[in-house]
C-alpha cells in the first residue's frame, strides 16, 4: 500500500496576492484562492501598508517573502493551514528592535 503526501503532490504556485488588514489571500495556479488570518503570521500583521505591499514571489512561485519584515511563506504551509513556526521569543525580539528603529 502506498500512502500520499503533499510532497508527492504538485504544490501549485502563487499568481497573486492581497492583503486586507486581518486576511492573507493567495490566488494559486489551480484557480483556488485560500485566506488565511494575518494574525497566522505576526511580522505581516505589524507591518506597514507599504511593507505588505513589498514582496516577491520564491522557489518558482511555490512561497512568498518580504524583505523588509524578512518573512516568508510557502504555499505548502498556507495549503495545509499551518501559521508561522516563528517562536515567541524570537518575534518578541523582532518587535522589540523594529520599535527601537522607529518602524
Amino acid at each position: 500500500m502506498t500512502s500520499l503526501t503533499i510532497d508527492s503532490l504538485d504544490i501549485p504556485t502563487v499568481q497573486a496576492i492581497e492583503m486586507t488588514d486581518d486576511t492573507l489571500s493567495v490566488d494559486l495556479s489551480d484557480g483556488r484562492t485560500i485566506s488565511v488570518p494575518l494574525a497566522w503570521y505576526p511580522r505581516l500583521l505589524h507591518g506597514s501598508i507599504i511593507e505588505r505591499e513589498n514582496w516577491r514571489l520564491i522557489a518558482n512561485g511555490e512561497g512568498i517573502h518580504w524583505n523588509q519584515l524578512d518573512e516568508d511563506i510557502s504555499v505548502k504551509n498556507i495549503i495545509l493551514g499551518q501559521p508561522s513556526g516563528e517562536s515567541q521569543k524570537s518575534f518578541q525580539r523582532w518587535l522589540t528592535q523594529r520599535q527601537a528603529a522607529g518602524s
